[in-house]
């Protein structure tokens, strides 16, 4: 373990001194003092999953360079699974993921459907579609439909969609891709309110499977009293992961 730390952390050095960033700068960048960053360069500490990230945004670096790590000499590959995407979370495989959020204007969890397409020769993406039940303020039922495209990462998934009645209405979802096998994540849903036309984001969850409208469950697509917290602090929409 310390000497993937000390991998993890040579990588960092590398491209924070190619973008001449000073230490106490990336420090500052994922709010942590210049000691522990110090600490995490020289692979004196390991870095949870979350820093990582964050530090990969600071330097503009996919979290899987940082994670740039050959097996070692006495592991081999499993020849079952395709070079580039080991430890793919079941997220990646998935071909319909079930989507879920709660709208606070009118009191009503909201679920649709992502069915996820073929992927793209050219530009490496996949298409996708999204299909949301919604429920008017006078009870009429309906759903919105949506066409767009997914971005795989390691650390996060990018599904970006258009409105197909609707070509101004653009959604942009951003959810965790996880490391662990798990049949949930969280995510971030960035659109326009279609009702008065402005802004708006909402958390969100993503399941393998169908889930039950139960009061727990509810409660999951709140934003916690830790994230507002923390929006408060940083003025930025946040969601961590479960």
């Amino acid at each position: 373990m310390e000497e993937i730390s000390k991998k993890v952390g040579d990588q960092i050095k590398k491209y924070r001194k190619e973008q001449k960033m000073t230490l106490q700068t990336l420090a500052d960048k994922i709010h942590k003092s210049r000691a522990t960053m110090c600490k995490y360069e020289n692979g004196e500490i390991a870095i949870d999953v979350n820093t990582l990230y964050e530090i990969s945004c600071a330097l503009h670096v996919p979290a899987s360079e940082l994670m740039n790590a050959p097996l070692p000499e006495n592991v081999q590959p499993d020849p079952g699974i395709i070079a580039g995407r080991m430890g793919q979370s079941p997220f990646f495989k998935s071909k319909r993921l079930y989507f879920y959020f709660y709208d606070g204007r009118y009191n009503h969890l909201k679920d649709g459907i992502i069915n996820i397409g073929e992927r793209d020769p050219e530009t490496g993406d996949y298409s996708c579609t999204l299909s949301i039940c919604i429920m008017s303020p006078d009870g009429r039922s309906s759903e919105i439909y949506y066409i767009g495209t997914v971005i795989y990462s390691a650390m996060l998934i990018r599904f970006s969609f258009i409105n197909s009645c609707n070509k101004l209405e653009e959604a942009l979802l951003y959810i965790f891709n996880p490391l662990e096998q798990r049949d949930q994540t969280l995510g971030l849903l960035c659109s326009i309110s279609t009702a008065d036309l402005v802004p708006c984001s909402f958390k969100c969850l993503l399941s393998l499977t169908p889930q039950e409208a139960t009061e727990e469950f509810r409660k999951q697509l709140l934003f916690t009293d830790a994230e507002m917290k923390r929006m408060k602090k940083l003025n930025r929409l946040l969601v961590t992961n479960i």
